[in-house]
Parts: structure tokens; sequence; C-alpha cells
């Protein structure tokens, strides 16, 4: 639906035919000023945009006004046009019309610059030189440089591709291979091959912004070994503002909804040269860029607007309140789809456009480097999460993990030697990408005395892993002491009753050894288990069998339960090996934390067996299940094996019953 506007643009620039297309998309009408039936061409086509062409003095600008009732006029010619824009500026100052001027910003990457105050300088200056001189300051100008000794050979311009420019510039003399005539802005490779194929040792230029290719020829220079001349630019009569204050201003003025295009770029390592092309185009094109400030600062030099943010909501709510950006590019690091920040910014902006672009995930990246590959790799993250790297290089010949997080790597190296993995190969990347990229290997005693950055990557391999994948650990081989110990027939049938998950969060109440706690540890990699254990030689114990078998999720808690539970994360599981008396108040205690909490309670006593079934009875559990184990295993005896039978063990099993708070 057409909505109707007073608005005038003089779209003299890039930004004011662009602005002329922002209102036309959603719908507004309004006219448009241009010099030229060329630069008319440029304009985007749309119903409601009026276009005037030709070229206005001061009193033709207030005519036009009153007579097309014009109440907003948007200055947007080229910050070089003064006379253009002050007749602009006067003419709205005696209609009483509003005055907005849409100003580029200057560039700042101009250290290495020549400045000069205008045309006549830039041509006194070159008088003075030899060397070839490509000018790209439009046609309008170019008579001050028929005033340079040998200008028909050494000055080349390059100006508009119009019929009427290209004969302006020849009757001045400016002809065949040095006059070029195409219509900008141009890449930088564009430039520089302009610039090395006339053996340019001078660029002529204005402070053209970024949407005029003003970057592009700096770089370009620089490249080609050109010097740059800049003219500087007149003094402004009024305050300029930037494209995205004069959009805001329009949109709260005419009440226009916001409509977005998010995307979401990978950036790879974090260098420009190491994102995809796809990529780099849709952060040149974006409007807005969101990041950490590490990835800002890779596109400081573009001087688009920034918001410096990794939290989706946040962003979420920056983006919708700032309606003036339409294409918004969210840098996130590596790959989007390796732990990486996209899943929950696709439910920010669940109901937009949303395009993704992957970068170069470090695995790839990094692997690459150490001619390794990678589709045989165990992936894993320890920056911002825990993950239990210790199981999985057990398992795993080869572990890729994101470390990030202060000493992260010198922890892991200590890990591995505490745990006996000494042998195991490990390759530390730092700075990927980077000038400064660093990669080391060795054993983990080779590196613990180095010092490595908070983000980094690692491989580590392990030639001997081998994934075990059912609980029967052999009695004999846990450290044992004098404390008891559930064997292993009704460890494996007790476990079996428990049901673990990978994940699950277990207790394991009278931990004795840990031969049950080591066990549910190594079937239960990504969760928890926490032996509770009273007694000091036990608990001593403990610690001794999780070093033994490298079980880094098993915590072992000192004390007595339920006190000891208390504090614990919400179990999912509980194996009750020994309650020392208080069992009905363990299974109280383990009920209120998780309602629907499995539970195996093992019982040797028939004082112990009376008070589980009195507890399951009168307490919210299901599924109750009662079953008895007697183990008999052979002794060797002369020639003989002999049956040597152990203590009956009755194993109960319930879940509760109760509902989630």
């Amino acid at each position: 639906m057409e909505m109707k506007s007073n608005i005038l643009i003089f779209a003299g620039t890039t930004e004011g035919r662009e602005l002329a297309e922002f209102l036309s998309r959603r719908g507004v009408a309004l006219w448009v000023s241009v010099a030229t039936e060329y630069g008319e061409t440029l304009l985007p086509k749309g119903e409601g945009l009026s276009v005037h062409t030709g070229r206005m003095d001061e009193g033709d600008m207030e005519a036009f006004f009153k007579e097309k009732n014009i109440d907003l006029v948007v200055d947007a010619t080229h910050p070089y046009a003064a006379v253009v824009s002050g007749n602009i500026f006067r003419a709205c100052e005696r209609t009483q019309t509003e005055y907005i001027r849409l100003l580029r910003k200057e560039s700042k990457d101009t250290e290495d610059c020549i400045f000069v105050n205008s045309v006549k300088e830039a041509v006194d200056y070159l008088k003075k030189t030899d060397g070839n001189v490509l000018v790209t300051t439009g046609s309008k100008e170019l008579s001050a440089f028929t005033e340079i000794p040998d200008y028909e050979n050494r000055i080349f311009a390059r100006v508009l591709s119009t019929p009427e420019v290209a004969l302006d510039c020849a009757a001045l003399g400016f002809r065949g291979k040095n006059l070029i005539c195409m219509q900008g802005p141009f890449s930088r490779e564009l430039n520089v091959a302009m610039l090395r194929q006339i053996g340019a040792a001078y660029l002529v230029t204005k402070d053209s912004g970024k949407a005029g290719g003003f970057e592009e020829k700096i770089l370009a220079a620089r490249e080609a070994n050109a010097k740059v001349i800049l003219i500087g630019r007149p003094a402004e009569q009024v305050q300029g503002n930037s494209m995205e204050e004069v959009k805001a201003l329009l949109m709260k003025r005419l009440n226009l909804a916001g409509s977005w295009k998010i995307s979401l770029v990978g950036m790879g390592m974090g260098s420009m040269e190491n994102m995809t092309l796809e990529g780099l185009k849709a952060v040149e094109e974006a409007d807005l860029l969101i990041g950490a400030e590490r990835m800002l600062k890779t596109f400081k030099s573009y001087g688009k607007p920034e918001f410096c943010s990794y939290k989706p909501l946040e962003i979420r709510d920056f983006v919708y309140s700032h309606p003036e950006y339409e294409k918004v590019a969210v840098l996130l690091s590596g790959d989007v789809g390796f732990y990486s920040g996209a899943r929950k910014l696709y439910e920010a902006f669940d109901g937009q456009e949303i395009q993704v672009y992957s970068g170069i995930s470090s695995v790839v990246y990094f692997l690459g480097k150490l001619h390794t590959s990678w589709e045989d790799v165990h992936l894993l993250s320890l920056h911002g999460r825990k993950q239990n790297v210790i199981d999985a290089v057990k398992r795993e010949k080869k572990v890729f993990a994101l470390v990030g997080e202060k000493d992260g790597v010198k922890r892991l190296l200590e890990k591995l030697i505490y745990y006996g993995m000494d042998q195991v190969l490990v390759s530390v990347g730092e700075r990927l990408s980077y000038p400064d990229e660093k990669i080391v290997r060795g054993l983990p005693g080779e590196l613990l005395g180095e010092t490595f950055s908070d983000l980094s990557v690692v491989l580590l391999e392990n030639p001997s892993a081998r994934a075990q994948t059912t609980h029967g650990i052999s009695d004999e081989e846990f450290i044992r002491g004098k404390v008891p110990m559930t064997k292993q027939g009704i460890r494996s049938i007790s476990i079996s009753r428990l049901g673990l998950f990978k994940d699950s969060i277990v207790y394991d109440v009278g931990a004795g050894t840990g031969s049950v706690s080591v066990e549910m540890a190594r079937m239960a990699p990504e969760g928890r288990v926490y032996a509770v254990e009273k007694k000091e030689e036990a608990v001593k114990l403990l610690e001794e069998n999780k070093q033994k078998f490298a079980v880094d999720n098993l915590e072992v808690v000192p004390g007595t339960a339920p006190e000891a539970l208390l504090d614990l994360p919400v179990p999912t599981h509980v194996f009750i090996g020994g309650s020392s008396g208080n069992l009905r108040q363990i299974l109280e205690t383990v009920l209120k934390k998780n309602p629907k909490v499995r539970l195996v309670i093992n019982a040797i006593t028939l004082e112990t067996v009376a008070e589980s079934l009195e507890a399951v009875k009168t307490l919210p559990v299901t599924d109750t299940e009662i079953m008895t184990a007697m183990i008999g295993e052979a002794k060797k005896a002369g020639p003989y094996h002999l049956m040597m039978g152990q203590n009956p063990v009755y194993i109960i099993s319930c879940t509760g019953g109760g509902n989630d708070e």
C-alpha cells in the first residue's frame, strides 16, 4: 500500500539512491532529484517514485518546493558538491522546509596520503613530479590538469561512461589510452590492475567514503606502489547525519515497520583471509555488524555500524529496536554448526529471514595443518562447558577439543599425567590463521612448562585407546584394602537394574572401594557419579581407584548420608550399597530432590531387607522389583575345582512415582 509523503531527496550519490530505494520498498511515495538523465537510469524503479531530472539553481529549488508542497528535503549530494549543497540549504531556509544533510563518514585509513586542499593544489604538486598519474576526481575539474607539462601522456583520466563526458574530455586532449570511461565504484583488484597497466606513480582522488569506493582506491594504491594525493573535503554548512540516522528519523516520522535479513556468518579462525567469499560478501552488504570485540576488529576498516555482543537475546533486542538496519550480519567464530551460538539465534530471530554462511571450523583447519584426517576424530568443547575429555581419550584414538578457559591447556596436561596418560601425543594450536599462529606437539610432560593462550585447540592422540561397551571389571583389578566391595556378579546385576544413560547423574551411597562407582562412571561418560562414603580408609581407596581407572567424572564425597547428599546436584539414579541405618531418610531425601529418580538397593542382612521393604511400601515409588542373587565362583583345590558360594544379596529396584515440581 502506497504511503503519500512530501519528501524530496537530492540523490547525487550512492547513498541518495539507496535511501530512495529504502523508502520505495516500504511503499513511500517521494520525489527524487538528479542532475542528469544518466543519473536517472541509476535510480531504483518504483511506482511511488517521482523523478525530477536536470540541474536546479537556488531559485528553481524554491519554486519546486512550493509547487510540490515539499516539507522535508534530504540533501544526499556529493560531499564535494559544496555549491549545490549550499543552494539546497538556502532554498530550504527561505521556504521554511526542513533540511537534513545525509553525509558520508570521512575515511580514517589515510595516514600515508599526500593531503591538498583543492584541485589546484593537486595540480601544483604534480607539476614538480615525474611519472604517470591516474585522476579519479571526475570530468568537471579535469581542465585544471591540462596545466601539467606533457599532460596528454602523463595524465590518465577515469570518468563516467557517457557520450557527453567522453566528448568533453576529448576536447581537452584526453583521448585513447589516457581516457578511461567506466561507471564506479571499482573493486580493489580492478584499481590495482588499472594502476599497474598505466604504470601510475600517483593516484588523485577525493574522499568519497565507503560507498564511493575510496577504501578500495587506497588499498590498491598501496599494493601498486602509487602515492595517493587526497583532495580535502570542503567545510559543511550544517551538521551532517549518517545514513543510519537518516533512515531511523524517517522511519519514526513515517511510522514504518522494520523488516530484517539476518546473516549468520562463520568467520573461521578469525582472519578475513580465512573466510568464505560468500561470507565476506554478506559482511560487505550488511548495514550492521554484530559480534564479539575480536571479530568486529577484523572489519574496523569497513566503517560499518557495530554492536558488540554475543548474547542472542541482547542481539535480538538491539536489532528489533533499530529498524533502520535491514541487513544484519552476526559474526560467529569458526563454523556456525560446531559449538556455535547459531542455535539460540535461530530461536531468537524466529520468523525473520535467516541466511547461514558456514565458516571453516577450527577442527578442519587445525588437522589440515597437522596433515591428519578427521573423519575418525571425537569432537569436544571445553569452552564454557564441562566434558569428560579423559574418558574420551581412553575410548578414542583421536580427540579434538576447543579450550577456552584460563590455564585450560595446562590443567588438561596435568590431568593426563595424573591418570597415567603421559604417552598421549598432544598438539596445541593458538591464534590459528593469524600471522603469529603457533602449533606445538609433544607428550604431556614435555609441554607442561609452556604457556598457552586461554583460547586454544588441542588434538589428543592415543594409539592404545579402546572403548569398553559393557560393565564387568574383574574384582582383582580394584585396589581393595580391608574395605568391603560389591563383587563383580552382584555389581553387574545391580547396574543393569539401574538402567543408566550416558549423561546420568548418579549417587553411590556407601561407596566402599568404589567398584560400583567406577563402573557407573565408565557407563555414564557425559554424566557424573558422586561416591558418598563416611569411612576415611574407604575415601582414600576411592581416590586411588578413581585415578587407576581414570574416571574423571567420579567425585568422591566424604560424609554420611543423607546430610552429605543435600548440596549435591539433582540425581537421575541412586545406588545404595550401605546406609548406616539411615535408609528411609536417604530415600526421602533423594525422592524430594527428584520424585522420579531410579533407585537400586543392595541388602545383605535381613534387617536391611525388612527396612527396605517397609520403605518401598510406604514411600511414593512404583515398579518395585525384588530379587535375590547367590553367586558361586570356582576355586581351584589341587587338581579339582570347588564352587565357593558368596552370601546371598537382595537387590531391590524401584522408580519414584511422584510428580516433578
